[in-house]
């Protein structure tokens, strides 16, 4: 029965009232086929969140493109930011004022907001506050597959872990009021299957944005010594609350087993695949975890309980690494250092069974017809005449060397191109050719994408220019973010006055138009900038192929 058929339809506030509350209630509450970042991205404008901050990095990407296409989300700031750490301390200031926001990042670009993540822990929260960061086990677009529950335990901040899409949903709301009760940032932390498979998801209503308010205890948001150190042991001093929450949470649950000759503790996406394998239940108790610091009651009890325990986890052997500690020899601990799940690489249902001694399930068999394609830069893409020229006047200098960056451009380490020689992060193609020229290394050239550059290659152009390097560097650009989907760049029609602003000269800042008929013009220009003794920036500029043909097709339609 409706709730408002109880009322007669006589006009009093309490039938108006209810018969919003049943308007919302069908608006909102219906099941829905979300993949992990859509449930992570509907939860948060459900929750009440006044702005979503990231840089495009996959597989955390498709977050903030939901919230962005997203017909809710009118008046929720959405714009990309220029890097990792711009995003982290415009959602801290959101936070300052008394409203929610979500900060979203890959792995890697943790590391490029650790600063003020691990500040944000002592400065605490006003409105609630959660980075979101996907982990990529087995690197699929990544250079590492380094584990974020690290960071939560370094920066001593709650962490969850989603083991469905529901839970990814379910936890925005109730880690925005965990951030608010407990005044502290919440890390969030997905894997790639999760982020990039879809299930069903039961929706609820949304949340007002809550009002401006300013903290009520403002020396906590200036870390000056004096304050910091007192910060620091209030943040120590909340630990063992934080632990007793992990305890009751809802998300950690203990379920009994019959066959107590092994204990299985499922992390995260890990559950699902335990569970996959006994669809009639789990003959071994389990103790499911999603929520951290870890559940230590919990944990002595399976240690108790059972004579040896099973951790599956995605990514490293964070909780393993612990329940060693904690517990020592005598109790046997089986996971990835003990060889029961592969070291390196994602957790899958595959090797969840064979470290449960269950024959191999079947498969298909490999097909000989189907053969390893490496990616390829686009056909059309002006990349391609970038690497073709450089790799021309390449040949006339035997000791050169080409430090590239991360972006789509990175394929021209492998054929046809094999036209550079690094790529190690985010920015590092102009300060490992600077480096490289210091040491004496001639001719030192850079390769940036446009994107990139913004994001951290500034501060790496005004170095070389300050230590008048003679370097070579190229900025790539294609007027987008094309690696990640072609998301807004942040330096579009800027990179010529960023580049005079950080004090290269006006005469070697040199912008060309990559196409086969330019070749000779480019070659030329880049072989006078490489005879120059400082810095010198070429500009290749021409759109994104794929990006170009999106454009006609919305100009057609």
């Amino acid at each position: 029965m409706p709730i408002n058929s109880i009322f007669r339809n006589n006009g009093s506030k309490a039938w108006e009232e209810t018969r919003k509350l049943d308007i919302v209630r069908t608006r909102y509450m219906k099941k829905l086929l979300l993949l992990g970042d859509q449930a992570v991205a509907l939860g948060a404008i459900r929750s009440g969140i006044s702005g979503v901050y990231a840089y495009p990095g996959t597989p955390s990407t498709e977050i903030t493109e939901y919230i962005q296409a997203s017909p809710e989300a009118a008046g929720i700031h959405s714009r990309w930011c220029t890097n990792e750490k711009t995003a982290m301390e415009a959602a801290l200031g959101i936070s300052y004022v008394g409203r929610r926001a979500l900060v979203c990042m890959k792995h890697v670009g943790l590391n490029v907001a650790a600063d003020a993540f691990l500040n944000s822990a002592m400065t605490g929260t006003n409105g609630g506050l959660i980075v979101l960061v996907a982990d990529d086990p087995s690197m699929h677009s990544s250079q590492n597959e380094q584990d974020s529950r690290f960071y939560g335990k370094f920066a001593f901040v709650p962490t969850l872990e989603p083991a469905s899409q529901q839970e990814a949903y379910d936890m925005m709301a109730y880690g925005f009021d965990l951030s608010e009760k407990q005044g502290l940032p919440v890390l969030m932390r997905i894997t790639t299957r999760m982020a990039h498979s879809r299930a069903v998801v039961q929706t609820g209503p949304r949340r007002e944005v809550a009002p401006i308010s300013f903290p009520k205890e403002p020396s906590r948001w200036v870390l000056l010594p004096v304050n910091a150190r007192k910060r620091y042991d209030i943040l120590l001093g909340q630990q063992p609350e934080l632990e007793k929450i992990s305890e009751d949470s809802p998300y950690n649950k203990y379920v009994e087993g019959k066959d107590r000759s092994l204990g299985v503790i499922a992390c995260g996406i890990g559950h699902n695949y335990l569970m996959e394998q006994y669809p009639e239940g789990c003959p071994y108790p389990v103790l499911k975890i999603a929520q951290y610091p870890l559940p230590r009651k919990h944990l002595e009890k399976m240690a108790a309980d059972c004579r040896k325990l099973l951790i599956l986890e995605d990514g490293q052997p964070f909780v393993e690494e612990q329940m060693r500690g904690i517990f020592g020899a005598p109790c046997a601990v089986a996971g990835r250092l003990s060889g029961e799940l592969p070291r390196a690489g994602e957790l899958t249902p595959d090797n969840v069974r064979s470290a449960l001694g269950l024959p191999a399930a079947e498969g298909f068999a490999a097909s000989s017809l189907v053969m390893p394609r490496p990616p390829v830069l686009c056909a059309g893409c002006g990349h391609r005449d970038v690497y073709d020229v450089l790799n021309g006047v390449a040949v006339g200098y035997p000791a050169a060397r080409i430090f590239s960056d991360i972006g789509c451009y990175t394929l021209g380490a492998l054929p046809p191109f094999r036209a550079i020689h690094s790529c190690v992060d985010m920015g590092a193609s102009i300060t490992m050719a600077k480096g490289a020229a210091d040491a004496g290394l001639f001719p030192a050239v850079a390769v940036i994408g446009d994107s990139t550059f913004t994001h951290s290659g500034i501060t790496g152009l005004l170095d070389a220019v300050n230590s008048q390097a003679p370097i070579t560097v190229v900025i790539s650009d294609n007027l987008t973010t094309a690696m990640t989907g072609g998301q807004d760049s942040a330096g579009t029609g800027r990179l010529e006055a960023i580049c005079r602003g950080v004090g290269v000269e006006e005469a070697h800042i040199r912008v060309v138009i990559p196409i086969s008929g330019n070749r000779d013009e480019i070659a030329k220009i880049i072989r006078d900038e490489i005879e120059y003794k400082g810095v010198s920036v070429i500009i290749p500029r021409r759109e994104c192929i794929q990006t170009l043909k999106r454009n006609v097709k919305k100009q057609a339609r």
